[in-house]
């Protein structure tokens, strides 16, 4: 369900499949156990089509809520239009703010470039 990699620098978070509403939790403490692990590295997580679900939208908002406490910068990727919006509309505001791209690369450009 989860991959990761660094990049550049980059803690690259990749969600191939959807955790359904009873994996939520479960995918939230391991995101935030790998952004625990590799901080203060910035962290782009890739949602693909399988993973644009709402229980992933979910823990991916509460992983940003984790970043923004510990000051790590976090972006997201994904393809679809729809998903974008949702995470747009739901991010916490109260830190720094959630970037969302459209691809990878220019995710993890931007991420790398922030960082230095």
């Amino acid at each position: 369900m989860l991959s990761h990699t660094l990049e550049h620098g980059v803690l690259v978070i990749t969600l191939d499949q959807d955790p359904g509403i009873d994996g939520r939790a479960a995918l939230t403490t391991h995101i935030t156990n790998l952004v625990d692990a590799h901080k203060p590295t910035p962290v782009v997580i890739v949602l693909t089509d399988r993973a644009g679900s709402h229980a992933a939208v979910s823990a991916v908002l509460r992983a940003h809520q984790w970043c923004g406490r510990l000051g790590v910068l976090m972006s997201v990727v994904t393809h679809s239009a729809p998903v974008r919006r949702l995470l747009e509309n739901n991010a916490d505001t109260s830190g720094p703010r959630l970037v969302v791209h459209a691809r990878a690369d220019t995710a993890i450009a931007t991420a790398f470039t922030a960082a230095a």
